[in-house]
């Protein structure tokens, strides 16, 4: 199966979607199939394009797990530490951290953060502080990092109506608590699932369960297939869904399944989907594996 790169442009295929009108282009392919790709294109770019910014995940060049114990963190001032939920950075005479656009100094006291976390800056570096599990976290992201400056794209497959699916969303009648693994052994997270999508993919019946996405009333899955480990990455690949008709119907867009950070870096404590959330057949669409990995 052939594959783009985030800067593919004007992106053809030979092959067709019985679906699609029969009109030709001059690239073989209906005008209807043209405009999808094209759509697809300039999601794609953008996601690209937010991916790579000089603070985002391909900047983090360490991640920190802190203790009762200081220590210090390659990049950044001070020396390092947690009282239960609440970060200290202890700052030797002459170096200093900007926090909520204050300049602190000596012992700075963050009091409690979540997983949503809160940035500290040294210079041009973001210091993203965040709990994870019950442990805080410290991840500096450099805009000068050797991984950011070298990010060759992301390759993906072709985008192909086929695998944009009828999809109908099942909603339990309360919504249930979901454990959720990570990539992190031994760490866990407990999310809520309002329901389930069921859909066919060739010939072949399939479900996912779902949780709240980032916009009211959307969703969100994380799932592997048979192309996991092989053309894509092994761990999981995520998929936004725009919010169901009242109906439950909605389209499944596999062309837009993303990586998420730990396909890029250990660095990362992405979560993993659901053991449900294997799909028994090959969704060649969507991002492959990383050309590369921190």
């Amino acid at each position: 199966m052939s594959e783009a790169r985030h800067t593919i442009g004007a992106v053809t295929s030979n092959e067709t979607n019985p679906a699609l009108s029969e009109t030709p282009t001059l690239d073989g392919v209906s005008a209807e199939h043209a405009a999808f790709a094209a759509a697809w294109t300039r999601w794609h770019d953008a996601h690209e394009a937010r991916r790579a910014d000089p603070h985002g995940f391909l900047a983090i060049t360490s991640i920190t797990w802190l203790y009762d114990e200081p220590q210090e963190i390659d990049g950044i001032p001070g020396r390092w530490l947690a009282e239960g939920d609440r970060p200290v950075v202890e700052l030797a005479p002459g170096e200093s951290l900007e926090v909520g656009g204050e300049t602190v100094g000596g012992r700075h006291e963050f009091g409690p953060v979540d997983e949503a976390g809160i940035i500290a800056r040294s210079g041009d570096v973001d210091i993203e502080i965040a709990l994870r599990g019950d442990t805080v976290i410290v991840r500096p992201r450099d805009p000068r990092a050797p991984y950011l400056a070298t990010y060759p794209g992301t390759p993906a497959y072709l985008p192909d109506p086929k695998f944009a699916v009828q999809a109908r969303f099942e909603a339990y009648d309360e919504p249930r608590d979901v454990t959720i693994g990570s990539v992190v052994e031994g760490l866990e997270s407990v999310d809520r699932s309002p329901g389930e999508l069921a859909f066919t993919v060739g010939g072949v019946p399939q479900r996912l369960v779902a949780f709240n996405g980032a916009t009211p009333g959307s969703l969100r899955v994380l799932f592997t297939d048979v192309t996991s480990g092989v053309t894509t990455y092994a761990a999981t690949r995520t998929l936004d869904v725009p919010a169901p008709a009242a109906d439950g119907s909605v389209v499944v867009d596999f062309n837009r399944a993303t990586n998420l950070p730990c396909a890029y870096t250990d660095f990362a404590t992405c979560p993993l989907p659901p053991a449900s959330n294997h799909l028994s057949v090959a969704i060649e669409a969507g991002e492959k594996m990383p050309l590369s990995r921190v």
